[in-house]
């Protein structure tokens, strides 16, 4: 084999008692790992190649670490030694190219690295990943297998505890695994590990930020960001607002928010917008909407639909408060954010 890798990340996870993992977490996941590192991972477990998590043995952690300082990654080296304690089990995850994911413990790699701000949303390949996450209860207790949660309640009863169930999905809480530096979450039930979220950004209480999808930073969230959906620099989410994913309705449009946008409160689009857009509270423009563009007279030029006007920089669209049409103008002023939300972050 090769000794480069696409990715790599050193963790420790959760089965159920069938031995089908659950979670795994990897407190330093790595992309393009020098080849030192690659050298040491390979020693330790054995791999030969492809893409694959491999079990590790306590008593090889000694020798990972070792090596792993050899080839002056210390961090990586203090990671593995302090796992030798874990009463959970061991996973390295070897990922030589960036294919569909094939198993969960490679899933999670790839959402750590979007969350860990390595890669952005897009540019790692996730076909197929819903797919391979077992929908697990996310509680007081970590990830625990719903066919096992019943057990589990009765057990914590008897022993005088409570066993609190915060959510029941695929995915768990980002911060729960990586906080990104200079960012505020109000929330952090509202944003979904495998969520990008850029220096700068605020998510605020009605805020959502998916997997695969974010945010450039700065930017202001208080509405949903769906799957697959990228917002850049400078754009502001109204509270309440929505932006269509590829998983909901969106199809193969990628659904994207340029720079310095504003999407006002309870507004939605299913259209990519440019930079410098802003869309009326209470307004969804979707990619068949029927688009009244108006000329810097405020006379009509033509009706189109809105998808024609994807991608397009400085429009401003607005419903007609008399007529009801939907109306598309050229945008006088961009949205500038209050520098002093983000100062702190």
């Amino acid at each position: 084999m090769s000794n480069k890798l696409f990715a790599c990340g050193i963790g420790v996870g959760t089965q159920n008692t069938q031995g089908e993992w659950l979670e795994v977490y990897y407190p330093q996941p790595l992309v393009n790992p020098d080849p030192e590192v690659v050298q040491a991972l390979v020693e330790a477990t054995g791999y030969e190649g492809g893409n694959q998590p491999l079990s590790v043995p306590a008593d090889r952690l000694d020798q990972l670490s070792e090596a792993l300082d050899a080839a002056h990654r210390l961090d990586l080296a203090v990671i593995a030694q302090q796992l030798k304690r874990s009463h959970r089990p061991i996973v390295v995850t070897l990922l030589e190219e960036d294919k569909d994911p094939a198993s969960l413990p490679e899933v999670y790699l790839k959402l750590h690295l979007l969350s860990h701000r390595l890669v952005k949303p897009h540019d790692v390949n996730l076909t197929g990943a819903f797919g391979l996450l077992k929908n697990v209860a996310w509680t007081s207790d970590g990830a625990i297998d719903l066919e096992e949660l019943t057990q589990r309640q009765l057990q914590a009863r008897m022993e005088g505890k409570i066993l609190t169930v915060e959510s029941v999905d695929k995915f768990p809480r980002m911060c729960d695994y990586v906080v990104p530096q200079g960012v505020r979450i109000a929330d952090t039930s509202r944003v979904r590990l495998g969520a990008y979220l850029g220096e700068g950004t605020t998510v605020m209480h009605e805020g959502f930020v998916n997997f695969n999808a974010g945010t450039e930073g700065p930017n202001m969230i208080e509405g949903r960001i769906s799957a697959g959906v990228f917002v850049g620099a400078g754009s502001d989410l109204g509270g309440g607002c929505s932006t269509m994913g590829t998983l909901s309705g969106g199809g193969n449009i990628i659904i994207s928010v340029g720079e310095k946008c504003l999407i006002g409160a309870n507004a939605g689009i299913g259209i990519p917008l440019g930079n410098r857009c802003t869309v009326e509270a209470g307004l969804y423009i979707t990619a068949g909407t029927k688009i009244t563009l108006l000329d810097d007279k405020g006379a009509e030029v033509s009706v189109v639909a809105g998808r024609a006007l994807a991608n397009q920089d400085d429009l401003l669209f607005r419903r007609n408060s008399i007529s009801g049409r939907v109306e598309c103008l050229a945008n006088r002023s961009a949205v500038e954010l209050n520098e002093a939300l983000h100062a702190n972050n």
